[in-house]
């Protein structure tokens, strides 16, 4: 059962040079329990598809399709997601904090399947309401 929804800076941590003993320990622990949004995976790939080709390019990509592909259930924006964040975002617009969009749309993904969003930026998604969220990066 899915009990986390990854954010792009958590899902990607396993990529840089020295990645975070903590993040690394958490998606260990909670392998059978992590899902990412599909606005993380085309940020995923987006980033990887604008470098130049190159071992490191190839590295990440073959990390996004023989690791996390087939491994991490990707959920979809959906029509609840989509009224979801529509009611934040009109709320958020009227008292002057539009929020990102792709930000909002891991939030609506994360909230309508009752997940915790686990991102190390907090202050992103800390306007949303209701929405659950953990940092793997502080422990």
């Amino acid at each position: 059962m899915s009990r986390f929804l990854l954010d792009t800076n958590v899902i990607s941590e396993p990529l840089r040079p020295q990645p975070n003993p903590a993040v690394i320990q958490k998606l260990q622990q909670y392998e059978e329990e992590i899902v990412i949004a599909s606005v993380t995976w085309h940020e995923l790939l987006f980033g990887c598809y604008r470098l130049p080709a190159s071992k490191r390019r190839e590295r990440i990509e073959r990390y996004f399709k023989e690791i996390v592909q087939p491994n991490i259930p990707i959920l979809a924006y959906d029509d609840m997601a989509a009224e979801w964040f529509a009611l934040e975002r009109a709320r958020l617009v009227r008292i002057g904090k539009t929020p990102a969009y792709s930000d909002g749309q891991i939030a609506a993904i994360a909230k309508v399947n009752s997940l915790t969003l686990v991102t190390n930026n907090v202050s992103d998604f800390a306007d949303f309401q209701q929405l659950p969220m953990d940092n793997w990066f502080v422990y």
